[in-house]
C-alpha cells in the first residue's frame, strides 16, 4: 500500500491533476481539502453509481492529466486503470478491491476493521482546514480524533460530540453538513458553481451567515433543494410510523435524495433498519441503513442473488439498484434476514 507521504509528493509533482470525487459530503471535502491545499486540479465528480468504470474515460482525455486521483469510490474497473495511461491514486475506506496498475491507500489493507473516512486521510495529507475535514468525518457517520480540538475553535458548530445523531441533525455543524450535501444536487453546472463556491470559503461561519453575494446565491439554491428534500422527509415519517423496518420508495424528481433521508430516518426512527428508493428508468436506486442492528453486506449479498442488479459498501451503511421487476423479491429477502 502507498503511504500518504508518497502520494503529497505525487501530487506536488504533479502540474496538472485530475481529480474524481463520489457525489456526498466525505467525497466533496476530501476534493476541497486537496483543492485548497496543492491549489491545483482538476475536480470532477462522480455521480449516480459507486463506481468508477470505463465510461470516464473521456473526461480523461478532454483534460490531459499527468495524474489522475480518485477520492471515495468503492470500486474502480480494471479497464479504467487499463485504458488511463496516467498514473493513478486511488484514496478510499470501503471494503479493499484486488486492482493492478493503481496507487492504492486503503486503511483496511492493514486492517480491515479500520473505516476512516476518506476526509480523514485528506486532512492528514494537507494539515489544514480542520473545521472542513470535521464536516466530511461527520457526515460519513464518524467522529474525528480531534473533535474536542474542533469544538474549542467552533463553538458555535458544535458544543459537544457525545450522540452522532444528534452531531448530525442538531448542531450547526449538521446545518453545514445539509447544505454540503444539497449542494451537490442539480443540474451539473450548478453544481460546479457551488462547488467552486465551497473552495473559496474562509471558514464555517460565512456559510452559516451568507457574508456576501457568492454565498447568498449559493444558499439560495440550497433552499430550494431543502424545500423538496423536506416533503419528502415528512411523507416518509408518515407512511413508516409503527413499522418494523423502514420502507420509502419516491419517484424520481429533479434530485436524488436516497442517502441524505436514509441518514435522518435512522435519527427520525433509531434503532430500526432503513431503506429508502429512488424509482428510475425501471430500477429502484437504495440507500440502506442499520446502525444498530444486523451488518449489511452479507445479508444485501443473498437479496441480490437471482436478481438483476448490483450493490456494496459498509457493515451499516450500503447502497444498491435493482430492477423495479425484482424488488419485491429483493425486499422479500431483506425482510426475512433482519
Amino acid at each position: 500500500m502507498i503511504t500518504l507521504k508518497q502520494i503529497k509528493n505525487l501530487i506536488e509533482k504533479s502540474e496538472n491533476p485530475l481529480i474524481f470525487y463520489d457525489d456526498d459530503p466525505d467525497g466533496l471535502v476530501s476534493y476541497l481539502l486537496l483543492k485548497r491545499h496543492f491549489k491545483k486540479g482538476q475536480g470532477f465528480i462522480v455521480r449516480g453509481k459507486p463506481m468508477l468504470d470505463a465510461s470516464y474515460l473521456e473526461s480523461v482525455k478532454k483534460y490531459s492529466p499527468d495524474l489522475v486521483i480518485i477520492l471515495d469510490k468503492p470500486v474502480v474497473e480494471q479497464e479504467f486503470v487499463d485504458e488511463c495511461n496516467v498514473p493513478i491514486i486511488w484514496i478510499d475506506h470501503h471494503p479493499v478491491i484486488k486492482i493492478k496498475g493503481v496507487k492504492y491507500y486503503n486503511p483496511r489493507i492493514k486492517n480491515d476493521k479500520d473505516n476512516r473516512c476518506v476526509s480523514y486521510w485528506c486532512y492528514k495529507l494537507t494539515n489544514e482546514d480542520m473545521w472542513l475535514a470535521t464536516i466530511g468525518i461527520v457526515s460519513d457517520y464518524q467522529k474525528p480524533s480531534f473533535i474536542k480540538k474542533f469544538i474549542k475553535e467552533y463553538p458555535e458548530l458544535l458544543k459537544e460530540a457525545k450522540d452522532q445523531k444528534e452531531m448530525l441533525f442538531n448542531s450547526n455543524l449538521g446545518k453545514l453538513i445539509k447544505i454540503f450535501g444539497f449542494a451537490l444536487k442539480g443540474q451539473t453546472n450548478d453544481v460546479r458553481k457551488n462547488v467552486d463556491t465551497l473552495t473559496r470559503l474562509k471558514n464555517p461561519y460565512d456559510l452559516l451567515h451568507d457574508k456576501n453575494e457568492w454565498l447568498r446565491l449559493l444558499l439560495i439554491k440550497v433552499g430550494k433543494i431543502e424545500k423538496e428534500y423536506d416533503k419528502l422527509l415528512d411523507k416518509a415519517v408518515k407512511e413508516n410510523k409503527g413499522k418494523k423496518i423502514v420502507i420509502f420508495i419516491y419517484i424520481s424528481g429533479k434530485y436524488s435524495f436516497t442517502g441524505s433521508l436514509s441518514n435522518e430516518l435512522m435519527y427520525k426512527f433509531p434503532g430500526k433498519v432503513i431503506l429508502v428508493g429512488r424509482e428510475k428508468d425501471g430500477d429502484i436506486r437504495m440507500s440502506l441503513r442499520s446502525p444498530e442492528g444486523p451488518k449489511l453486506p452479507k445479508i444485501l449479498e443473498k437479496a441480490l442473488f437471482g436478481v438483476e442488479g448490483y450493490g456494496g459498501g459498509h457493515d451499516y451503511a450500503v447502497g444498491a439498484s435493482v430492477k423495479k421487476e425484482d424488488f419485491d423479491k429483493f425486499i422479500e429477502v431483506i425482510k426475512k434476514e433482519i
